[in-house]
């Protein structure tokens, strides 16, 4: 047993264990949130935003030498139609297979769930669903490719009817040890000079071919190799190369998502605040321990902030979880990231019953919840209120979400799962409320409506539909 992991499990009777426990989901909380407007790093992203603001494509150039190491002229930014269509010629063909498939799977999903086709309009008063003009996606950048948020996040835009979608992703394609997966995927994605590590860095300004391959298959034209706060900035104010978007979806690392909340509201409109990775997992003694901690390390490889947490009633499966994590470990490639993620935000947690289970994950609200009960585990998924996303049964990892069965994995982390949601088709869409009365209508409602303007102290109301009513 690696020493290491002896401190995940926490049971119940345990002195201290709630305080335990609410003290695990207050680190948690604090690790995913982004820093505070007086702090340095929102000072510095302000910065960055107000300068490609005011600057446009001179900024945006000048910080991706200075952060990505990348000297490219504004001409440069935009991927040429001829590099997606030759990423595309390129890709193996048995991985575009998967990738359409998935990619229908999505589309199939995000069309049964669009509303924007329920307009509707009776007796005076209706609603009409608009999709956004123009959307721009965040897809992150560094070790490994993710083609999957190409599709994950362009495809509900395409079934809303966005006409124009441009995709963002930092120039940081290398083909040597990037294609092994030996970093991690956010660790190097446009972040601040004094924030990283460049000693084994060999950009080459490039994004990696499977995502451009992922653009052309899905007749997306406009791609930019740009990353980074100065990205989010290009989208959201504009520059002399890159329009403005009016949303930005798509996850990225801290300064990404800093980026995105201070434009937020007044430039575009976003998806959400999404942090590291998290998973939390119901489980009984119907559950197979080895699948928990396969499920557990399946975060935990994402990084050293991400966190898995069980909550079981079952003190044999909590040991039997640590055991198969110690022996798992031997054999995973991002042993050490997913090491470190363990022992600091991840737990196996014994509760005196289920209800308790389910008391608790509804309080940490996770991106991605599981529940592992056997015959009980559709009971209980109909009491999860806050969650991402919930897997449901033994045979639904994770993993089928984020590839193939079509919700988007783009979710919300930090326990902002209480307001926030998966992003979805129905988010590229605006309603606008219809309203149409008759002049009999008017009549009748016009001395109730003359009342409450006159409350209020607002005349020249009151004198609009007295107008009416006299001509």
């Amino acid at each position: 047993m690696n020493p290491s992991l002896q401190e995940l499990v926490l049971s119940f009777s345990d002195p201290g264990f709630e305080a335990r426990l609410r003290k695990l989901r207050s680190e948690m909380l604090q690790a995913a949130r982004l820093a505070g407007p007086d702090s340095e790093q929102n000072r510095t992203v302000v910065g960055i935003l107000r300068d490609v603001a005011e600057r446009g494509d001179p900024a945006v150039a000048e910080y991706t030498q200075k952060f990505d190491g990348v000297a490219l002229e504004p001409s440069q930014f935009r991927v040429g139609t001829d590099e997606l269509s030759k990423a595309h010629d390129s890709l193996d063909r048995s991985l575009l297979a998967s990738l359409r498939k998935a990619a229908a799977n999505v589309r199939a999903y995000q069309e049964k769930i669009f509303i924007g086709r329920r307009s509707e309009f009776s007796r005076g008063t209706g609603i009409k669903y608009v999709p956004i003009r123009r959307a721009g996606v965040c897809v992150p950048g560094a070790a490994a490719p993710l083609p999957s948020t190409v599709i994950m996040t362009v495809v509900p835009a395409q079934v809303a009817g966005v006409q124009e979608i441009a995709v963002i992703s930092p120039p940081r394609y290398r083909s040597s040890t990037e294609d092994r997966g030996q970093t991690t995927n956010e660790s190097r994605a446009s972040v601040p000079a004094r924030q990283m590590s460049c000693g084994d860095a060999r950009p080459t300004g490039s994004i990696h071919p499977v995502i451009l391959a992922v653009c052309h298959e899905l007749g997306i034209a406009e791609v930019y190799r740009i990353g980074g706060v100065q990205a989010v900035g290009a989208l959201a104010c504009g520059t002399q190369t890159i329009a403005k978007v009016d949303k930005i979806v798509g996850p990225g690392n801290k300064w990404v998502q800093s980026a995105k909340k201070n434009v937020a509201g007044d430039y575009v409109g976003i998806d959400s605040i999404a942090g590291p990775s998290e998973v939390l997992v119901i489980a009984n003694d119907q559950a197979n321990p080895a699948w928990v901690a396969t499920d557990m390390l399946s975060q935990a490889e994402h990084g050293t902030d991400s966190s898995a947490i069980v909550l079981t009633d079952a003190p044999a499966l909590a040991q039997a979880i640590l055991e198969q994590l110690s022996r798992q470990l031997e054999s995973l490639p991002r042993a050490a990231d997913a090491l470190q993620s363990l022992t600091r935000f991840s737990r196996i947690i014994v509760v005196g019953n289920l209800d308790d289970a389910i008391r608790w994950a509804n309080e940490f609200a996770t991106e991605h919840l599981e529940v592992q009960c056997g015959d009980r585990s559709r009971q209980i998924a109909e009491r999860i209120t806050n969650a991402g996303a919930v897997f449901i049964g033994p045979y639904t990892p994770v993993a089928v979400g984020d590839y193939w069965a079509g919700p988007s994995h783009t979710l919300p982390t930090g326990s902002r799962a209480r307001f926030s949601s998966a992003l979805t088709s129905n988010d590229f869409i605006k309603s606008i409320s219809l309203i149409e009365y008759t002049a009999d209508q008017l009549a009748a409602a016009a001395d109730d409506i003359i009342r409450l303007a006159a409350t209020e102290g607002l005349d020249a109301h009151a004198r609009s539909v007295q107008i009416r009513r006299r001509s």
